[in-house]
């Protein structure tokens, strides 16, 4: 084997063993995406190598196409939680609520059996009954896998509402919803959980946000960091953002702290 690829091969394994020592916490990253313009970018044995050296042990992946997830799962599947997104092409993101062709796509490739959840995909409140969204949400509830929603605040409350059966795992915290209204919805719903890519208000200025501590404290089980590799540049800051995680991780309580570093994904989805 030559020196380079036995190198790539190393840091590839690394992904589901021990972080590196500088990191305080190793890291179950809750949003990655390996889609088309990745693969180009990267092989999946530095996609993988990229995320080691960011101290991510395990990570959820979903891609347009899935294949791009897929082809992270085959070379780490112990350190890659798959989920599915319902879009074939990036031409599915506006209309696959109400596209029958979506819910049939979804279900044959269940049929795998490698899934842990549905998603990342995107949703507006008045899509929540839609006819796809509701198969999903059965075929979810069937195999007791996730909904990974990409909505806003009002949107994930009609999703729990109406599907109480289904856990949903809700992206970027509904992206600019505050710490103490998050809060506020996992008081109510025991189905939710939340990761915070991409959230930098979280602790903008350096220091980590008195609301966004207050619902810490109170619900330490129920967060997951994230970094959200949603355009193909996202892979060179994944090293850049979880050192600034860290910073934030490092002023809560070590065991709350532990949970959302990483604990929380290993339980939510034990590697197989």
């Amino acid at each position: 084997m030559r020196p380079r690829a036995l190198v790539l091969l190393v840091a590839a394994l690394l992904l589901g063993a021990a972080a590196p020592a500088a990191a305080q916490y190793p890291i179950f990253d809750a949003h990655i995406h390996y889609s088309r313009p990745d693969w180009d970018a990267y092989t999946p044995e530095r996609a993988l190598s990229i995320l080691a050296r960011a101290g991510v042990r395990r990570a959820i992946v979903s891609s347009t196409p899935d294949d791009g997830t897929l082809k992270l799962y085959e070379k780490s599947p112990q350190g890659i939680v798959p989920f599915l997104r319902p879009y074939r092409t990036r031409e599915d993101m506006g209309g696959w609520p109400r596209d029958l062709s979506v819910a049939a796509y979804v279900e044959e490739r269940l049929k795998r059996g490698v899934y842990r959840g549905i998603g990342e995909f995107h949703l507006d409140a008045a899509d929540v009954d839609a006819p796809v969204v509701r198969r999903l949400a059965e075929l979810a509830a069937e195999r007791g896998i996730f909904m990974w929603a990409h909505v806003d605040e009002t949107t994930i409350e009609k999703l729990l509402q109406r599907y109480p059966a289904v856990r949903f795992l809700w992206a970027h915290a509904g992206m600019s919803t505050g710490g103490a209204a998050v809060g506020r919805l996992l008081d109510r719903f025991p189905t939710l959980w939340v990761e915070l890519a991409l959230r930098t208000d979280v602790a903008s200025g350096g220091a980590l946000a008195p609301e966004w501590r207050a619902v810490f404290l109170r619900h330490p089980a129920r967060f997951m960091v994230g970094t959200d590799t949603w355009i193909t540049s996202r892979w060179e800051v994944v090293r850049d953002y979880h050192l600034e995680v860290q910073k934030w991780l490092g002023e809560l309580p070590r065991e709350v702290a532990e949970q959302i570093a990483w604990k929380n994904g290993e339980r939510l989805f034990p590697a197989p």
